[in-house]
């Protein structure tokens, strides 16, 4: 595939994401192995996910310990670590991810209103 055709593919899959009513993300979690921390933030971002986002997202979790080149092309420097990459622009979120008000403002994310939501 040349450099031009890969680039019309990326922008492509990037429209595909922007499409319609409701934006859809990209999320990728980079964390440490299986430690408390790294569960912790997993549990965490997978509730936000299904409670606000259900339908509308995709979380990739990267163990950096098995994809260390990963975690160096992404230049992660602590774990874990919350990347949106879509929609632009590319945001970051260190931590245990339990404080729901810090991952939407930080990743600038519209949570669905559901129960305990203020509408």
């Amino acid at each position: 595939m040349t450099a031009n055709n890969e680039q019309d593919r990326k922008a492509a899959a990037e429209s595909d994401w922007l499409s319609g009513d409701d934006m859809h993300y990209l999320l990728r979690l980079y964390i440490t192995g299986s430690t408390p921390r790294s569960t912790r933030a997993i549990e965490n971002i997978r509730g936000i996910c299904e409670d606000h986002l259900k339908g509308r997202y995709e979380l990739e979790v990267i163990d950096i310990y098995q994809h260390p080149e990963s975690a160096a092309e992404a230049q992660i420097i602590a774990a874990p670590t919350l990347i949106k990459k879509l929609p632009a622009p590319l945001r970051r979120v260190i931590g245990d991810l339990s404080d729901h008000d810090k991952i939407f403002t930080g990743l600038n994310i519209s949570p669905l209103p559901g129960p305990g939501t203020a509408d």
